[in-house]
């Protein structure tokens, strides 16, 4: 279960973050191209940006936080005891999940207001809600994977998001 959980986020979260980025390096090319020879950037290009590094951000926690590659200070780890350290890991996990869950439901009071509000973008006019929610959406995704690992049974040596973050 937890392989098809994996295959499941590289090709969802994992892909939204690289079409991302290759859009924005496309986006960038075209827009240093177009100022450099033509005399025109592409027209709203910094709310383009702005957008697309959100689908990069937002779209890699759920993949960082599954695969533990988030900083981890674990310096002490030697000196605390295997069964302190999974109830200390398991612990962590939890707080994650619950501020990750805390942060998606604020985004979601904020996209709602945005939509009641009619808020855009300046230049394209694009509607800022879609944004802020699609952002409440990879956040609750990152928090079930920590919530994941807190009810995972561990393997000595393992913590794929194990440790003080």
């Amino acid at each position: 279960m937890l392989q098809n959980l994996d295959k499941l986020l590289r090709w969802s979260t994992g892909l939204l973050a690289a079409m991302g980025l290759f859009t924005i390096m496309w986006l960038t090319l075209f827009d240093v191209t177009g100022r450099k020879f033509l005399d025109h950037s592409v027209p709203g290009g910094l709310e383009l940006t702005e957008i697309l590094m959100v689908m990069v951000i937002f779209g890699a926690l759920p993949l960082v936080s599954w695969r533990g590659e988030h900083v981890v200070f674990d310096s002490l780890d030697h000196l605390i005891p295997p069964l302190l350290k999974d109830i200390q890991n398991r612990l962590v996990e939890l707080v994650c999940a619950g501020t990750f869950a805390g942060l998606s439901w604020l985004l979601v009071q904020r996209a709602q207001r945005f939509a009641e509000y009619g808020d855009t973008t300046v230049y394209l006019q694009f509607s800022i809600a879609p944004v802020a929610w699609l952002m409440a959406g990879l956040l609750l995704i990152t928090s079930l994977v920590h919530l994941v690992f807190v009810f995972k049974p561990r393997e000595d040596g393992e913590g794929a998001a194990g440790g003080a973050t």
